[in-house]
């Protein structure tokens, strides 16, 4: 059984819909969930952790639905933002006291853990942590609470790569067991190089691509020619053409038919290159 399944999420606001999202990750893995800002991810992150009601559509976690069990659904879910939602007058020891009395399952001793790993500072005021110090302190609550689902909104926006790579490790440390998952949603697509088994990617409120990530780049091969190559044959087949003083860049996908001619130079794209292009495309059909 798939620990969460989201079956045609929407919600509509002025403006902007999201738009009959489906998706599910197995136990064990990790997605990633990309796409631009405005795209939709956070009215998504939103709706499946209920800080906002859904027009439609269905999630369910580990078999649940929040409807039927709202304390246990949400208890089996921890996230972590871009944001700091502590009271930056409390301590991280005032922060543990919350915790507990507001979590039956939060685990004292693993947050005191975190804290002696990270050494963050027991008596200091939040207020005078720093950006990664207070990310460290919000994943340490986060991973108290004996979660099955991590889901992350932009949590690693800002941070050096030093803390980013801690970071990286600690989500693979999560999911080691095969029972937990991690939902990552992201703009730095290195991340999710590195550590996403599936990803997800949307544009304007709607599915665009939806893979396990070995699958995605293998799909696709990045394409690079002289200007006297791109002739209006090839032109139809390459997605998001990027013209320069040398020659050109675009991206092929390997399903089509047919066999790309002679001359050019072909690799394998990154998760941010295959983005960048198909965005680009689209922005251009208009």
């Amino acid at each position: 059984m798939d620990l969460l399944e989201v079956r045609g999420l929407s919600k509509r606001y002025k403006g902007f819909s999201l738009e009959d999202i489906s998706f599910s990750i197995p136990p064990g893995f990790i997605m990633g969930y990309i796409g631009q800002n405005g795209a939709g991810k956070t009215t998504t992150l939103n709706a499946i952790t209920h800080l906002t009601r859904a027009d439609r559509g269905e999630v369910f976690l580990d078999g649940r639905s929040f409807y039927e069990d709202p304390a246990g659904y949400r208890g089996e879910s921890g996230s972590v933002g871009d944001g700091f939602h502590f009271p930056v007058d409390m301590t991280q020891g005032d922060i543990k006291k919350i915790l507990k009395s507001f979590y039956p399952r939060f685990d004292g001793q693993q947050y005191e853990t975190y804290m002696e790993k990270w050494d963050l500072p027991k008596k200091m005021k939040l207020k005078k942590y720093s950006r990664g110090m207070k990310v460290k302190l919000m994943f340490a609550a986060a991973l108290s609470k004996d979660t099955k689902l991590l889901i992350l909104d932009e949590a690693t926006n800002g941070l050096d790569p030093v803390v980013r790579r801690e970071i990286l490790g600690l989500l693979q440390d999560y999911i080691a067991d095969g029972r937990k998952s991690v939902l990552f949603s992201t703009h730095i697509m290195e991340d999710l190089q590195n550590i996403a088994d599936y990803i997800f990617f949307i544009d304007q409120g709607k599915k665009i691509l939806f893979d396990t990530k070995d699958e995605l780049v293998d799909n696709f091969l990045l394409v690079k020619g002289g200007l006297e190559n791109l002739q209006p044959e090839l032109e139809r087949v390459l997605i998001g053409i990027e013209r320069k003083e040398y020659g050109f860049l675009a991206l092929y996908d390997t399903r089509r038919e047919g066999i790309l001619p002679a001359g050019l130079t072909v690799e394998k794209p990154s998760i941010d290159e295959i983005v960048v292009h198909i965005i680009d495309a689209k922005t251009k059909s208009f």
